[in-house]
């Protein structure tokens, strides 16, 4: 949460769209119907990519609303089905900085 604009985030099981945790959400950001929601997000892209036999994993997505962002980062280490998930004030935040500071915390978080 100290990402500047940070609303919420969650480290998600995208196998069974479970959270294993979550900061910050509130009355305006459900994080356990996001996680559930993303889940569905990453399957249907990992389906894509298979199907146009893309031999790549996928680093994040990034998902543009009027007033947020909403950054998926994919932790890919040792067969882990997990993402980080973002939600952001997009008024006050640095997306360039953000997914920087993701790709930090993906490299320190120990699975």
């Amino acid at each position: 949460m100290t990402i500047e604009g940070a609303l919420g985030a969650a480290l998600v099981d995208y196998e069974s769209g479970m959270s294993l945790g979550t900061t910050g959400g509130g009355r305006d950001l459900d994080l356990e119907v996001a996680a559930a929601g993303n889940t569905e997000v990453i399957r249907a892209k990992t389906r894509t990519l298979e199907a146009l036999r893309i031999d790549d994993t996928i680093e994040d997505v990034l998902i543009t609303l009027d007033r947020q962002y909403h950054v998926i980062r994919l932790l890919n280490r040792g067969g882990s089905r997990l993402f980080l998930y973002l939600a952001m004030d997009r008024s006050r935040a640095n997306l360039a900085l953000a997914r920087h500071t993701l790709r930090g915390i993906d490299n320190d978080l120990s699975l």
